[in-house]
């Protein structure tokens, strides 16, 4: 994990991506490596989430890939087989986390108040996802929990221009996820340089 945690550490914005159709993979990976964000968190919100994930680790060996949305031990076993970095989770569940470990696989999953904390330190992660972060309380939540505990987190949910550089600017934040500059209506439209753009003008505003 630590390996891991010195990568998206120096990535600051971990782009979170719906793809629809697995085929647009490379071009969409192309367009974030080519304007400084060589990194995705391909979501198993669609069917395609798996063989996306091949496509762009057979495209771009050296891209921090993870997994996104990751509820069941069979999307696990998929995304280790497609080669991702990592696996993140919307939650804490601890089947999930204990099978990862058991994997070898890297897991985030996602908390949000002292209790879920708590039970993470207990399965031994320390690095972890606050979600949905504007939801729960945003910054003076991030700030309540990081006083307490020495766990690191990635603000996932809300994540915009607007905040992102405040969340970044708490010691116990090692990066954000947002989909701000990965909208599923230009990946649908296929509209790579806007992509590209909104990848440019994320990393160039920090």
């Amino acid at each position: 994990m630590s390996v891991l945690l010195e990568q998206l550490s120096s990535l600051k914005i971990i782009p979170v991506i719906a793809i629809k159709n697995a085929d647009d993979a490379v071009a969409l990976g192309q367009a974030l490596m080519d304007n400084g964000m060589p990194s995705a968190e391909i979501t198993f919100r669609t069917p395609a989430a798996a063989d996306a994930i091949r496509q762009l680790r057979a495209a771009f060996p050296n891209m921090t890939i993870g997994a996104g949305t990751v509820l069941t031990t069979a999307q696990v076993d998929q995304a280790i087989e497609a080669g991702v970095d990592f696996i993140v989770s919307p939650g804490l569940n601890p089947r999930i986390v204990q099978y990862c470990q058991a994997r070898g696989v890297p897991i985030i999953p996602g908390v949000n108040n002292p209790s879920l904390v708590e039970q993470a330190m207990e399965l031994g992660l320390h690095t972890l996802k606050f979600f949905p972060a504007e939801t729960s309380g945003g910054l003076a939540m991030l700030k309540a929990l990081s006083a307490v505990y020495p766990v690191t987190f990635m603000p996932t949910g809300g994540i915009s221009p607007s905040n992102v550089k405040d969340y970044l600017a708490q010691g116990a934040v090692f990066a954000c996820g947002g989909t701000w500059m990965v909208p599923a209506e230009l990946i649908e439209r296929r509209e790579w340089d806007k992509i590209g753009s909104l990848a440019r003008d994320a990393m160039a505003a920090l």
